[in-house]
């Protein structure tokens, strides 16, 4: 049974590890004076099991595993300039992310290409 609790806390030790602010909110972008932060959803699963048996002519036994699972989400862009803070939502795909600072760089540029 100690083999088990080893891993159970080896899992949650390499979940506490990973779990930090730079998990959820990504590095700051800054463009033309206005700063775009990513904002993250993180979801994870882990599963630990163990067992022990005996067989009569083989004798006693026993064996464990641990399996786990996760995955990261954008959810949204933060924009901060001086007229101050929105939150942008990024809806689709995880490479949407990506597609919105575009987008949001893009009009950011248009904008002082336009005078404003």
């Amino acid at each position: 049974m100690n083999d088990i609790n080893g891993l159970f806390d080896k899992a949650i030790g390499e979940i506490e590890r990973m779990l930090n602010t730079k998990t959820v909110v990504g590095e700051p972008i800054t463009v033309e004076g206005h700063t775009l932060i990513p904002l993250v959803s993180v979801g994870f699963g882990f599963g630990v099991g163990a067992g022990e048996g005996s067989d009569p002519k083989k004798g006693p036994n026993s064996g464990g595993g641990t399996g786990a699972g996760g995955g990261v989400k954008p959810v949204a862009l933060v924009i901060v300039n001086k007229d101050g803070v929105r939150v942008e939502t990024v809806k689709g795909p995880a490479a949407s992310l990506l597609d919105k600072v575009a987008d949001v760089a893009g009009k950011i540029v248009s904008k002082k290409a336009e005078g404003g």
